[in-house]
């Protein structure tokens, strides 16, 4: 496929100050190589099914760590057929600062799955350092079912909204995690040295404490955007569930840390035979109700359920949207097709007004009209760029 290149016209004088300016792509999907200039309006990508759409919204989400939006192992990335590693470059222009991010897999070692980033040329160490720089909400049909199914799910949303607020929460988070394997390993294999296994614990508790700080600071901020939102989505009221959450009330940071030693030194027979820690941030639930109907989430109909959802990711980004220290991005995929006329115009609005850099995506252009001059068009054909505006 020859290389595609287009430079988007600028035709209004209000432009965000940060965003994506240029979008690079090799061996990534359905693109061999994909080249695209633009300038920090919002971009409307439309085209059919199977155009690439939801391609570069993933390649977006990997400016953040982890696995992008659709949680792909990074070897499925791969264009289908290639032996070449994938890669993204982007240039993001913040204020009057240019930043350019790559990554993608490690070329000395195209077969496994180590991803390599690089911020301005040099290499970083860790993928929590995408945080310092860019922050990326997004919005896709796979998560409607994110009120019906397990927790899981609901705290990767949190933590990727944590992300924007705390650049060093993706960094504890994996510490968390990794010891938190290492202990119920010990804890499997029925032998092991007190002292080591006292070690893990005290980093779980510490990190564990941090983890469900963070947490509970972003519900109390979301929750304080939400209720004076207006009337076109419902004003979802937010609540942290879980252990920690609940020693957390009323009593001092010691007083917890004790307790969380105490609980986990005593549960570890427990522990042993179940294969996994029964305590800590990992066991925590993000709690969503409708305020008018004073339902859960998950009781609600499945269009409640998305403008739920939609609500949460706009208060975020609002929040965002007013922070200096990292560069927003809001991703959306295929949301304007299941809102009426009114909450599309609600929708459009509320982006206009942010004054980030959003990316929808959509079959039907037409449903984009009304923000006309204020965005800008990429129209896809088989993962051609066919025409701009």
């Amino acid at each position: 496929m020859p290389n595609q290149q287009t430079d988007i016209i600028q035709s209004t004088p209000i432009i965000p100050i940060r965003g994506v300016e240029r979008l690079s792509l090799s061996h990534f999907r359905c693109y061999e190589i994909f080249s695209v200039s633009l300038d920090t309006r919002p971009v409307i990508l439309t085209g059919p099914n199977g155009a690439g759409k939801t391609n570069l919204l993933e390649s977006l989400s990997f400016l953040i760590p982890g696995r992008g939006l659709r949680r792909s192992s990074l070897s499925e990335v791969r264009r289908h057929g290639s032996t070449d590693p994938w890669a993204i470059s982007i240039q993001l222009q913040d204020e009057e600062e240019q930043i350019h991010i790559g990554t993608g897999l490690d070329p000395e070692s195209p077969d496994s799955e180590r991803r390599i980033t690089k911020i301005n040329g040099e290499k970083v160490k860790s993928q929590s350092s995408l945080t310092e720089w860019v922050s990326v909400l997004w919005l896709t049909p796979q998560m409607d079912r994110l009120f019906l199914e397990g927790s899981q799910g609901r705290r990767r949303f949190l933590d990727r909204l944590v992300y924007g607020f705390d650049s060093g929460h993706a960094q504890r988070l994996n510490r968390y995690e990794q010891v938190l394997r290492e202990r119920n390993l010990l804890l499997r294999q029925g032998r092991y040295d007190p002292h080591w296994l006292n070690g893990l614990e005290e980093i779980l508790v510490d990190e564990g404490i941090a983890l469900t700080i963070a947490r509970r600071e972003v519900v109390a901020q979301l929750s304080s955007v939400l209720k004076h939102k207006g009337n076109a989505f419902p004003q979802a009221e937010l609540a942290l569930e879980g252990t920690v959450e609940n020693l957390l009330d009323g009593r001092s940071l010691l007083d917890v840390e004790e307790e969380m030693r105490r609980f986990l030194q005593a549960s570890r027979e427990q522990d042993r035979l179940t294969g996994r820690t029964s305590m800590g941030p990992h066991r925590s639930d993000l709690l969503v109700v409708h305020p008018e109907k004073k339902q859960p989430a998950a009781l609600c109909s499945t269009g409640e359920q998305k403008a739920l959802l939609l609500s949460i990711v706009m208060a975020s980004a609002q929040l965002l949207s007013v922070r200096a220290d990292t560069i927003p991005l809001l991703l959306l995929d295929e949301v304007v097709a299941h809102l009426d006329a009114s909450r599309r115009s609600a929708l459009f609005d509320e982006l206009l007004k942010l004054k980030i850099q959003a990316w929808l995506t959509g079959t039907d252009v037409s449903l984009f009209e009304e923000l006309q001059g204020n965005v800008q068009f990429l129209s896809l054909k088989e993962a051609r760029l066919v025409s701009k505006t």
